[in-house]
């Protein structure tokens, strides 16, 4: 099965730096589906660069209204108009910087309207894991963030992210992360109320080359969002070719 993979720049790069490493990457040839986000400075740049080629391009962020005085934000319809395939919505460094989930409903809803593919974001921390309350934690965010939402036939993607494991180094064990994907995938289109919904589950934490395998053979997980590897052009090579 076709898996999913999606590069997540984050701050790391420069205007230059990101033309570069768009540059390093849009080779690659591969039977998965393959994205990048780049910074929103860069995202013209790069779409220049990856035109043509298997990449896609996403952005890490958007904000839920299509025009108006909103000083520093930009619309999902301007990311669409920049060639744009899917937009990162409520990434836990949003949250932590006040991101919620009742934003992240009205950023899907715009997403959806412009014609892009959200990938909303949910996670617990190291408290919430250790004591058991992952589940009940990441199916409250899922109901808060996707309420009132209706696909229409359009595709959804979750990002499953275990905060403790972002840039830790420390993964989640793959088979437990499957059964995480699981009850995400069943619980969000419980909320949706659309049981056949395209809904595509990824998992993201402290993956690399030498780990990726382990979690793309599972049965629930439809691939990965990527972090630190993803800024590696031959890491990320390595990551987008695993069968």
């Amino acid at each position: 099965m076709k898996k999913l993979i999606i590069g997540n720049w984050k701050m790391n790069l420069g205007l230059k730096a990101s033309l570069v490493l768009a540059k390093a990457v849009k080779g690659i040839k591969t039977n998965n589906e393959v994205g990048v986000c780049p910074s929103a400075f860069a995202l013209a740049g790069v779409k220049q660069i990856l035109s043509g080629s298997q990449v896609k391009l996403g952005a890490q962020n958007c904000f839920w209204e299509i025009a108006g005085a909103f000083t520093g934000e930009i619309s999902a319809k301007s990311l669409k108009e920049i060639g744009c395939a899917f937009v990162i919505l409520g990434h836990s460094e949003q949250r932590a910087l006040g991101e919620t989930c009742q934003r992240v409903n009205l950023k899907t809803k715009a997403v959806l309207a412009a014609g892009l593919t959200p990938v909303v974001c949910v996670g617990e921390d190291w408290a919430k894991y250790k004591s058991g309350k992952s589940r009940a934690f990441v199916q409250g965010q899922i109901k808060r963030a996707l309420t009132g939402i209706k696909l229409n036939g359009k595709k959804l993607v979750i990002a499953y992210e275990p905060i403790w494991a972002i840039g830790s180094g420390k993964a989640m064990r793959a088979g437990e992360a499957n059964q995480m994907q699981a009850l995400i995938k069943a619980e969000a289109k419980k909320v949706l109320g659309q049981p056949k919904a395209e809904v595509l589950v990824l998992y993201g934490g402290s993956v690399e080359a030498k780990n990726a395998a382990d979690f793309l053979r599972q049965d629930n997980i439809d691939g990965l969002l990527i972090g630190g590897a993803s800024l590696k052009a031959q890491e990320f090579k390595k990551i987008a070719n695993i069968k």
